[in-house]
């Protein structure tokens, strides 16, 4: 059992609500508690439990097979982190280093993990490679500074001007407001946190001949690609899901360092939906989080 300290919020949430098809096997059902950005303190631990005990500081990890399924997913298959406490499978769990705080450890559970798995293994980025980041939100502005950390010349897409001024201060070389600017620069991997046709598109005929596209968002549920681009330009698409246990522990040990720290901003939990539609509008740089045990009203309810 962990006490809740931090619970981030995510576009996937979004999906949940919409009833979008996440694929990868993951069956949503109702009532279901959201929340799969979790970190808190151990309150209690079920018999056979032996490597935490009460008092320890955790993140809940979105634990993924290497096939690429879930295998445990809070807020998606099961109940996440939308509640003062939440109950989770011990071998989820990350432990959290000094220095780290709850939200940190909270959105790094996805946002920064995700991202880093989606550049550092998915797209196999190198030090000098040109990479473009489609999707300069939450996880897309983590991929930056990833990608800014291995060396490599980062550069961002996104339509809002505020989210290319924040990729900018975090690393970017440049930014633009249409994909279709990524074709005079040829990058050697895109990364598409957007994950719609006009993005995927744009990035399959963007990319360096023999080059990478890496698709992460889930906008639509299935795009048309051309073909002609992918077997005549040699380009790999590779899908990315998450990221493991040990992706987790290596974020924590990048932000314990002062490596980077992910731009977070808090919400009261009663305002959960106000902060859900601003995430639906575009208008959240960085990650918001929430704290349920600190929540200082009633949440309002509303129908999906």
């Amino acid at each position: 059992m962990v006490d809740v300290e931090a619970a981030g919020l995510c576009h996937s949430d979004l999906h949940i609500m919409a009833g979008v098809e996440l694929g990868a096997g993951l069956s949503v059902s109702t009532p279901l508690t959201l929340g799969h950005e979790g970190a808190g303190v151990i309150s209690a631990v079920g018999a056979g439990v032996e490597d935490f005990a009460v008092g320890d500081r955790v993140g809940v990890a979105l634990v993924v097979h290497p096939v690429g399924e879930m295998g445990f997913a809070p807020g998606v298959v099961c109940d996440g982190a939308f509640a003062e406490r939440q109950l989770v499978r011990a071998s989820a769990l990350v432990r959290i280093p000094d220095g780290v705080s709850f939200a940190e450890a909270a959105v790094a559970t996805d946002s920064v993990a995700t991202a880093y798995h989606a550049v550092r293994a998915a797209g196999a980025v190198q030090a000098g490679e040109r990479v473009a980041i489609i999707g300069l939100g939450g996880l897309g502005l983590n991929a930056v500074h990833v990608t800014v950390l291995l060396g490599a010349d980062a550069y961002g897409v996104d339509i809002s001007p505020a989210a290319r001024t924040a990729a900018k201060e975090a690393g970017a070389l440049s930014c633009w407001p249409d994909p279709g600017a990524l074709n005079a620069l040829a990058p050697d991997v895109i990364v598409d946190f957007v994950g719609g046709t006009a993005t995927t598109t744009a990035a399959v005929e963007a990319v360096r001949p023999g080059g990478r596209v890496v698709l992460v968002g889930l906008s639509e549920e299935t795009a048309p690609v051309p073909i002609a681009s992918f077997v005549t330009r040699n380009v790999q698409l590779t899908g990315s899901l998450g990221a493991s246990k040990d992706e987790l522990r290596q974020v924590y040990d990048l932000i314990a360092s002062d490596a980077f720290r992910p731009t977070v901003a808090e919400v009261d939990f009663h305002e959960l939906p106000v902060a859900m539609d601003r995430l639906a509008r575009g208008e959240v740089q960085g990650r918001l989080y929430t704290r349920p045990r600190a929540r200082r009203g009633p949440l309002s309810i509303r129908a999906a």
